[in-house]
């Protein structure tokens, strides 16, 4: 497979993935909003989830670097690496982000910003002194790809969507345990309006499941994404593999990372044990692909 098809793929699924999300929650939204004969609620859940993502959208990376102890760094302060990002982003016809260094000798890195004039590349301190400059630069061409990608903004719009579907699912579930006021009992609802109410119940305790898995499957193809987009930066595959091998081999846990934080990085920053096979259902959960995945499908695109 070449970079160009890896790329048009990842791009097709995760839209794909996006569209089945966005059609359930209208689906899911309809159900309740019958079975409880109250539309004011799905508007609230609406409304409520777009206020709450968007003061995280415009404000998580100012805690994200809050929270990991990132410093920001200027031209003077670590010259290579600085000229390592602007020269890939003068390739990817980005404006260069803000570079910011973590103190910790974990080997990670993450992107973030609302967008790319307020995009953040962060890297540890582990990374600059343990990878060589093609790896290095394979890791700054995939975070550079996540801020192209917008991947920050998709994230949100998912976090909006998953937001929706929690709190609607959550509202029923009260709302019939407290002998909620139902459609079918004044209004004749009958077999429809049977079928809808058990349908919602059904809905209220699976729907906020799926929603998360959707989340992790959107998630997850976007880290196939910048993988594909930044070895087409770099035109170097096998430099972001090797990186990538490096990472995950490195057993030192980044203590600078949380599980609020930890979907961000490059690697999980939690270093799970991937030697053994990764079954099904875990897989499910898991916001990156494993990497031995991530590292046969950048190879593959050599051959």
């Amino acid at each position: 497979m070449t970079l160009y098809t890896q790329i048009d793929s990842n791009r097709r699924k995760t839209w794909l993935l996006f569209s089945v999300f966005f059609i359930a929650i209208i689906v899911i939204g309809y159900v309740f909003s019958y079975a409880m004969d109250d539309q004011a609620i799905l508007y609230f859940a609406v409304i409520f989830s777009v206020v709450a993502s968007f003061v995280s959208y415009w404000w998580s990376d100012k805690m994200v670097l809050a929270m990991s102890g990132a410093r920001e760094i200027d031209h003077d302060s670590n010259r290579e690496l600085y000229h390592i990002v602007e020269n890939l982003c003068i390739t990817a016809g980005l404006p260069t982000p803000k570079i910011y260094i973590i103190n910790d000798t974990a080997p990670n890195a993450f992107a973030t910003g609302r967008d790319p004039k307020h995009a953040v590349v962060a890297v540890t301190a582990g990374l600059l002194s343990k990878l060589e400059k093609s790896e290095l630069e394979g890791v700054i061409a995939h975070e550079l790809s996540h801020i192209g990608n917008r991947d920050i903004l998709l994230a949100t719009l998912v976090t909006v969507m998953v937001g929706m579907i929690v709190l609607l699912a959550d509202w029923f579930r009260r709302w019939s345990f407290f002998g909620g006021h139902r459609r079918g009992d004044n209004k004749g609802g009958g077999q429809l309006g049977l079928i809808l109410m058990i349908a919602a119940i059904i809905l209220s305790i699976l729907a906020p499941l799926f929603a998360y898995l959707m989340q992790f499957a959107i998630s997850r193809k976007r880290e196939f994404l910048a993988d594909a987009g930044g070895a087409l930066l770099t035109r170097y595959p096998d430099g972001l593999a090797r990186a990538l091998e490096k990472i995950s081999a490195d057993r030192e846990p980044l203590e600078a990372a949380n599980r609020a934080t930890a979907h961000l990085y490059i690697v999980s920053p939690f270093k799970e044990d991937e030697t053994h096979k990764i079954g099904f259902f875990t897989r499910l959960f898991m916001t990156h692909p494993p990497v031995e995945e991530r590292i046969r499908a950048l190879r593959d695109m050599n051959s």
